[in-house]
């Protein structure tokens, strides 16, 4: 996947090794897809984009520039797409989904289903606009990479600044889903074998679990040399996610209102249920709040904001997409932030109606205070450490090509080093998970950080020095609207620090405590 970042590389590569799915395409007439679509996406940006921005005073630009400008024909001449649409749905909506959906149920009891709602659509537009933005920038000056857009509007620190925070964001993302499985694996194995009291046996032993599935599943998985592969164990993890959802769905209908708790109910259980259900309908913890302020909506707010970060991935999918038109990625990405919008309501929906009040920040452990032996809850369990399992592959190749980019600019695609990221990536990640857990502190100020400028900030910014002045005006609408959009970027960076900050110096750790 990083093998196509740049246009530079085209220029790189005189080695007419035929034409390799992953190979660049050297010369613009071997792409038609890409010319007929292009076209119509840019109208006129080709023509806009040579006379402005040719000489840039940056001194690898003149490299940049002549693999975009000299054919006017094509925009994008760094790869041919192979990815179907409904694999790069599937990829994307993976890469959204994250374990944030465990938490969506417990914001939902702390806004109240209007304001939960109101709050989750709001967030879900300006993620799309935010890939409008990135998609037009990309289709300007032809390179699909962020670092690249990074390095076309602020020279060599712009790429930096966008390769570092797409490195600490997915490094992030990937350390907290393997701390999902190394804290999750354990009990689900525990409750399959029914072991009360585990002594020390390996296989219950969260670091070495972790360290299992790394090697199995995520390198093999990492290794491949497009992102397009990943459509099918990406479309598998999402089942595992619908799966989830169906369960809670179900499950609402078959817990007791005000439920009652494993370590109180023990044999009982059955007479409890029926001595509940009469009386049951009128308590007050059972009616669900339509709007709720209290001392923890603001925490859910982040939360919210960040259910849909899938901005590293954008442009690699992009980048793989057959017959890749900026209409046609918009479409996947909108497509994949619908459904993900609508799983999010539904999941955050129904596990808020099982538990009303009582629902914890990690949905599926309130499940096992009723019965900690529930073998539906339990494949539920192990439905989602398969989905954030398969996630981190995904999430490792935005970060590995930013790495390409900002250390090796100008080198093709080589398999040594290609493997030789991934694998210091993972043990790297590894180490943190098994002997740093406490990191997940810090890695939730480098999210408050990396996230607002990933999604808000730099897309937004980006996109006002891109598009030339002779196109879009300083004060054109659209160059307003990405100003504002950026500031809203500030708003919630600020917001999520603050709570963060007031969080630890209070001691209450409520931020720390849910994962």
């Amino acid at each position: 996947m990083d093998c196509f970042t740049a246009p530079a590389e085209v220029n790189a590569i005189p080695n007419g090794k035929g034409h390799e799915p992953s190979e660049e395409i050297t010369a613009s007439a071997k792409t038609p897809p890409a010319e007929d679509g292009e076209k119509e996406a840019v109208p006129n940006s080709a023509q806009n984009a040579s006379p402005h921005r040719t000489e840039a005073n940056l001194p690898e630009s003149q490299e940049f520039l002549s693999g975009v400008e000299d054919k006017k024909t094509t925009r994008f001449t760094d790869f041919e797409g192979k990815t179907s649409f409904g694999m790069s749905v599937f990829n994307l909506g993976n890469a959204i989904m994250g374990s944030g959906i465990l938490g969506l149920a417990y914001a939902m009891a702390n806004t109240g289903v209007i304001l939960f709602l109101v709050l989750l659509t709001v967030v879900a537009v300006l993620s799309s606009y935010s890939i409008h933005l990135l998609l037009k920038s990309s289709g300007i000056v032809g390179i699909r990479a962020y670092e690249q857009l990074g390095y076309r509007a602020f020279g060599t620190p712009g790429k930096m600044a966008a390769g570092i925070a797409i490195t600490l964001q997915n490094i992030g993302a990937m350390s907290s889903y393997l701390y999902i499985v190394k804290y999750e694996f354990p009990l689900v194995i525990q409750a399959f074998l029914k072991v009360d009291k585990p002594a020390g046996e390996w296989y219950l032993n969260g670091n070495y679990l972790v360290i299992i599935v790394s090697v199995a599943v995520i390198l093999p998985l990492a290794l491949m040399k497009q992102l397009g592969y990943l459509g099918y164990t990406s479309g598998f993890s999402l089942s595992c996610m619908v799966f989830f959802l169906i369960s809670v769905i179900y499950k609402k209908f078959n817990v007791p209102c005000p439920f009652v708790d494993f370590a109180f109910n023990g044999t009982a259980s059955v007479l409890n249920v029926s001595a509940m259900d009469p009386g049951g309908e009128d308590n007050p913890a059972c009616i669900p709040k339509l709007a709720n302020l209290n001392s923890q909506t603001a925490y859910t707010i982040p939360i919210l904001a960040f259910a849909f970060v899938c901005h590293p991935e954008v442009l690699p999918i992009y980048t793989e997409l057959r017959n890749a038109t900026k209409k046609k990625m918009q479409h996947v990405a909108n497509i994949s932030i619908a459904v993900m919008y609508g799983m999010y309501f539904l999941a955050a929906l129904f596990g808020y109606l099982t538990f009303y009040g009582e629902v914890e920040a990690e949905l599926l452990h309130t499940y096992s205070r009723i019965d900690p032996y529930d073998t539906l809850i339990l494949c539920v369990r192990v439905a989602v450490l398969t989905a954030v399992t398969l996630t981190v592959p995904i999430v490792l190749f935005p970060v590995r090509r930013a790495i390409q980019q900002m250390m090796f600019p100008n080198k093709t695609f080589y398999w040594p080093r290609h493997i030789a990221i991934a694998f210091v990536l993972l043990t790297f990640i590894n180490l943190l998970v098994i002997f740093a857990p406490n990191i997940l502190g810090i890695f939730g100020i480098i999210g408050a950080t990396s996230a607002p400028c990933l999604i808000f900030i730099f897309p937004a910014v980006f996109y006002i020095r891109i598009v030339p002045k002779e196109e879009e005006p300083l004060r054109s609408v659209p160059k307003i609207l990405a100003a504002c959009f950026a500031g809203i970027g500030f708003l919630f960076m600020i917001m999520s620090l603050s709570f963060i900050i007031i969080d630890w110096t209070s001691g209450t750790g409520k931020a720390s405590s849910g994962h």
